[in-house]
């Protein structure tokens, strides 16, 4: 083996070693910095946030406390009448709701000349909605199926002759009754 340099200059990469070297140790050192960084940072974002979660969990223990002292100083029966009243009084709305005058205005568009109406009845139900019985006296079932149809093309009356009964008073006119359904 030859020991002796055959160069004319000889070059040693030592500061290129060296300086790579520093780079990396400068990374590392940078890298360092920021994961301390970032350990310091979770660890208060920690305990603020454990601290947060006992506040949250004893103001729930103090709400229930709260609620179940609440539930206790209240009558159930007092509930029901209030509810009770409730209903009622929605019940009243939806009678007060109902239009009258738009009903006989749709009744006067849609009735033959041969029919007469002689009583109606509104049953208002939240389930169901208002349901309508109409007495009705004409010369002929023809007049009574004309005014039914009538009503059945406004599309606001449904299922119209759901109920249906008929027969003919002293006078020879035929008197019917029937329900329907009425959306306003």
């Amino acid at each position: 083996m030859i020991t002796t340099n055959l160069s004319t200059r000889p070059f040693y990469n030592e500061r290129v070693v060296r300086l790579a070297l520093l780079l990396v140790a400068l990374i590392v050192v940078a890298l360092s910095v920021f994961n301390v960084n970032r350990v310091i940072h979770y660890s208060r974002s920690e305990t603020a946030l454990g601290q947060q979660a006992t506040d949250d969990e004893r103001r729930a223990a103090d709400l229930r406390a709260q609620a179940r002292r609440l539930r206790a100083s209240v009558d159930p029966k007092q509930i029901e009448l209030v509810a009770l009243e409730a209903r009622k009084a929605n019940d009243l709305i939806d009678r007060r709701t109902f239009s009258w005058t738009e009903l006989f205005n749709r009744f006067e568009t849609t009735l033959p000349d041969e029919v007469r109406i002689t009583s109606v009845r509104p049953k208002v139900d939240s389930k169901t909605g208002t349901t309508l019985t109409i007495s009705v006296i004409a010369r002929s079932v023809d007049d009574v199926n004309q005014f039914m149809s009538n009503l059945e093309k406004t599309g606001a009356f449904h299922m119209v002759g759901s109920r249906f009964d008929e027969h003919v008073n002293e006078q020879g006119q035929l008197e019917a009754v029937f329900e329907m359904k009425y959306s306003k």
